[in-house]
């Protein structure tokens, strides 16, 4: 009997975490959500096909705040950082996350790298819904901006070769029309799942 596919979503306090796991399960992919400082030798004996950080209301630098266990970077598993899980890829893995000087917060419009493989299919133009205050200033060494926002920001981030990624915006609501076609990519065409 073949193990089923699973994502594991580490649950970093987002009020959307259940949310992700809705919708991942609406693309018929089965998930778990997982504690955010889940050991990275136990994810990877558990065996999911990627891994999702979920948002939080934290900032990075917060005292006594949700961090995982900077292994999950290193397992060789697709990871995706949504909102203050991309942060925590930035502060991680070298790049650097700032306040921002005004919080982003509702309907926002990003222009996208279509030859991403989070943007497959997609229009370079997409309405999306932000809600953060800190942002992802710059991105770490070896990944590519492959989304920016309105106002110059970075919206999204891919490492091609890691299998990592990364949206400042929550594709997972319903305030960003085409993000399930987001999470999709991720799931079928990142991570390999089958739909099952």
């Amino acid at each position: 009997m073949t193990q089923r596919q699973w994502i594991a979503i580490l649950d970093f306090g987002s009020q959307y975490t259940q949310l992700i796991a809705r919708r991942i399960r609406e693309s018929k992919v089965y998930c778990e959500i997982i504690p955010h400082d889940i050991p990275g030798e136990e994810l990877r004996s558990r065996g999911p096909a990627g891994v999702v950080l979920s948002g939080g209301p934290e900032s990075v630098y917060g005292e006594g705040v949700p961090h995982p266990d900077p292994k999950i970077f290193y397992l060789g598993l697709p990871v995706l950082g949504i909102c203050y899980g991309v942060q925590l890829m930035g502060h991680y893995l070298d790049g650097k996350v700032t306040h921002g000087d005004t919080r982003e917060y509702g309907y926002a419009t990003i222009q996208a790298d279509t030859d991403s493989e989070l943007f497959t299919g997609l229009p370079s133009d997409l309405t999306v819904w932000m809600s953060h205050g800190d942002e992802l200033s710059e991105a770490p060494s070896g990944f590519e901006v492959v989304a920016r926002s309105g106002n110059g920001l970075i919206a999204a981030i891919t490492n091609s070769e890691q299998r990592m990624y990364g949206v400042q915006f929550h594709p997972e609501v319903v305030h960003t029309p085409r993000g399930l076609d987001i999470l999709q990519n991720y799931l079928y065409n990142i991570c390999g799942c089958t739909a099952d």
